[in-house]
């Protein structure tokens, strides 16, 4: 018989094994998280201009509440425009006041009436704006992104029901679908950057960053 090997040796193999083997399956993620979601090039492209053009709505959207650039905000019905005027955010006007109090309709009517103006709702609504502008715009963080961009998308369709064009479905229910769309086809790694903010040590610890 041959004798037998040192326990040493045999920890040390088995060891080598365990991290051999660690490696390899690290590797294995690593590839398979490279490997592009959507394979054609036009159309992660098509995807990416989308994605930025979400984007670019929601900073406009925070902007012109924030600054009363005389679009959404600071104009007045009679069509006098009054930019950077008491109307802004940071003048003191309220960027969910107007619709809420005056736009809503429907079962939620009374729910958003009392809320239109509350310093706490004009807070969240500004920061789920400029995060959620931001973040499809950068392509990082594109599944926090989804998932808050629905749920504002969501809200703003149940203030007035049924909408004004379809008994169900309009333009914040289509804009819901998409931004969950981006994020599962990984839009933010085209013309974005989705795939360095991928590798970062933060997003490999907590994969919901992604």
């Amino acid at each position: 018989m041959f004798p037998s090997p040192p326990k040493e040796a045999v920890v040390m193999t088995a060891t080598h094994h365990h991290i051999s083997s660690g490696s390899t399956r690290a590797t294995i993620r690593v590839i398979a998280a490279a490997e592009p979601v959507v394979r054609s090039v036009a159309a992660r492209r098509v995807l990416a201009t989308l994605r930025i053009a979400f984007g670019f709505t929601f900073l406009w959207a925070f902007f012109d509440k924030l600054l009363a650039l005389g679009y959404a905000t600071g104009k007045a019905d009679n069509g006098t425009v009054d930019r950077f005027g008491t109307a802004a955010w940071i003048h003191g006007g309220s960027p969910t006041e107007g619709f809420l109090k005056f736009g809503a309709d429907g079962p939620f009517k009374g729910f958003y009436n009392n809320i239109a103006g509350a310093w706490w709702a004009d807070w969240l609504f500004m920061i789920g704006l400029f995060g959620i502008g931001l973040a499809l715009t950068l392509g990082i963080g594109m599944r926090i992104a989804a998932v808050s961009g629905a749920f504002l998308y969501l809200l703003m369709w149940s203030v007035v029901l049924p909408p004004a064009n379809n008994p169900i479905i309009d333009e914040h229910i289509l804009g819901g679908i998409t931004v969950v769309a981006l994020a599962l086809t990984q839009a933010g790694d085209t013309w974005g950057l989705g795939e360095l903010w991928s590798r970062t040590e933060l997003v490999q610890r907590f994969p919901w960053l992604r």
